[in-house]
C-alpha cells in the first residue's frame, strides 16, 4: 500500500518511515502542508493513506485536512498531541476518517492504518436488504452513503456513516461495543474503544439530535428512533 506521511520533523519522518517500509508500506514523505496537497494530484495519487500531522510548519494541520478532504476520498489518520474530545471531533467533522494521540504505540499506529484502509473496499458481495432507512426527520441512504435530517444534508465520514447504518439498521436494539468495534472497524484490538466514543459524540453533535444514539452503560449503544 502507498501511503503518504505528512511529517515536517525529518527524524521522526525517517524513523516512521523505516517501520512503515517494514511493514510492507511504500512511502512518500511530505514535509508541508502545500507538499501534501500537491502529492495527492491527481484524486489521491494512488495512495491508501494519508496519516496527517497536525503541526505543520505552512498551514494549519486541521484546514490541510479539510482540503485533502475536498479533493480525494483517501482515508486521513490525524496525527495530534491534543487528546481533548472537541479537537479530535473537530478533525472527524473535517474529514478524517481516524486519529492518533503522541505519544502513540506504533502497534496501535498500524492497527489503525489497517482499520481504515480496510474500510475502502468495497465487499462485492453484500447486497442490502434496503436502500434506503428513515427514522422521524433523519434519512440514510445506502447506495449513496447520503445521510439527511430534515431535508438538510449532513456530511459524515466514512465510519460515521457506517456507525450511524449499522445501529439504524435495527433501530431500539442495543448493539454491543465489540460488536461494533468488529463491525465498523473490522477489528477486535480494544484500543478502539475510545474511538467509538469519539465517532459517536460526533455524530450527535453533526446531526444536532444527542438523544439518537442512546449509551447503555457498561454494554453499547442503541439508536433510538425519533417521532416523525
Amino acid at each position: 500500500m502507498r501511503l503518504l506521511l505528512v511529517e515536517d520533523d525529518n527524524h521522526v519522518a525517517a524513523a516512521l518511515s523505516a517501520v512503515l517500509a517494514r511493514h510492507g508500506f511504500d512511502v512518500t514523505h511530505a514535509r508541508s502542508g502545500e507538499e501534501a496537497l500537491q502529492a495527492l494530484v491527481p484524486e489521491g495519487a494512488g495512495f491508501g493513506v494519508v496519516l496527517l500531522d497536525l503541526g505543520l510548519p505552512d498551514q494549519d494541520g486541521y484546514e490541510v485536512c479539510g482540503k485533502i478532504r475536498k479533493r480525494t476520498s483517501t482515508p486521513v489518520i490525524m496525527v495530534t498531541a491534543r487528546s481533548d474530545v472537541r479537537s479530535r471531533i473537530h478533525g472527524l467533522n473535517l474529514g478524517a476518517d481516524d486519529y492518533v494521540v503522541k505519544p502513540y504505540d506504533t502497534g496501535e499506529l498500524l492497527a489503525r492504518i489497517h482499520a481504515v484502509s480496510r474500510r475502502t473496499v468495497p465487499d462485492e458481495t453484500a447486497a442490502p436488504a434496503e436502500t434506503s432507512l428513515h427514522m422521524g426527520p433523519v434519512r440514510i441512504e445506502l447506495p449513496t452513503r447520503q445521510v439527511s435530517v430534515d431535508g438538510s444534508v449532513v456530511q459524515l465520514t466514512r465510519k460515521e456513516f457506517d456507525l450511524l447504518a449499522l445501529l439504524a439498521q435495527r433501530p431500539g436494539v442495543v448493539f454491543r461495543r465489540e460488536q461494533i468495534i468488529s463491525e465498523v472497524w473490522r477489528t477486535s484490538w480494544e484500543g478502539t474503544g475510545r474511538t467509538l466514543e469519539v465517532h459517536v459524540a460526533s455524530l450527535r453533535s453533526k446531526l444536532r439530535m444527542p438523544a439518537l444514539i442512546e449509551t447503555v452503560r457498561g454494554v453499547g449503544y442503541r439508536l433510538v428512533a425519533p417521532a416523525a
